[in-house]
């Protein structure tokens, strides 16, 4: 009982100072002042992002084979996927962020459903935002384009056709782990696939394997990474802002 009395007591407190709050200004919030930066047009790096390719070099990534140079093909103002060179990921790491990215499919139609136009966004080096040609070609919902690989379909295609550029929107959250490696919070990415929401908010479960259920081993911040699948993928206008 009096537990309950003392919850009754704080509740009708509580009330009680609400109802005395008669000026607005007392709910006014002046400081601190959010930072102000410029915003980006049509898709173009705000002031306060990291660019990550702006269509000259691969200065920012490397492969992930030892570190060694990237060696992906970079021609007019894109990269490309050199097949059999491997993947590659940005010489900085992250943890929360923004990414924006865009890549085009292949226009020579080569395969079917995931021999078509792959290639993939691994968040932190682990977690990947699936890249196809989905604009025809069917495969698997879990593994389209815009999937959260093998975890989560992406709300409706928006995908658009070889040749054409489509556009990632990724606000992702990273996974906390504690001091002894177990996971105290999951992460959540949130994906905007050419303008259009389709992902929204998902809660990780683990990492995105082609066999297996997801796992989750510890990590800290990682790399964006992009993959070699085989296909000649291309990149373009590559930007980031940590969160």
């Amino acid at each position: 009982m009096k537990k309950i009395a003392l919850t009754l007591t704080l509740i009708c407190f509580g009330a009680g100072l609400m109802a005395q709050i008669t000026d607005p200004k007392a709910t006014e919030v002046w400081d601190p002042v959010p930072r102000k930066i410029t915003p980006g047009k049509n898709g173009a790096a705000p002031s306060d992002a990291i660019v990550l390719f702006d269509g000259k070099n691969l200065n920012a990534w490397e492969s992930k084979n030892e570190g060694k140079p990237a060696a992906w093909k970079v021609e007019n103002g894109y990269m490309e996927v050199v097949a059999r060179t491997g993947d590659i990921q940005t010489k900085q790491e992250f943890e929360d962020f923004q990414l924006h990215i865009e890549w085009s499919a292949p226009t020579v139609i080569v395969g079917e459903g995931q021999g078509r136009g792959n290639s993939g966004v691994f968040l932190q080096g682990i977690y990947e935002v699936q890249v196809l040609d989905s604009y025809e070609s069917k495969t698997y919902s879990n593994g389209q384009a815009a999937a959260i690989y093998k975890q989560a379909m992406p709300l409706v295609n928006a995908t658009v056709a070889p040749g054409e550029w489509n556009v990632y929107d990724i606000i992702y959250k990273a996974p906390r782990f504690n001091e002894d490696g177990i996971k105290v919070a999951s992460g959540t990415v949130t994906v905007l696939h050419n303008g259009v929401v389709v992902q929204n908010h998902h809660i990780l479960s683990g990492t995105t394997p082609y066999i297996g259920l997801p796992q989750n081993p510890a990590h800290g911040p990682g790399p964006i990474a992009l993959q070699d699948h085989g296909n000649p993928v291309r990149y373009r206008n590559i930007w980031i802002r940590e969160l």
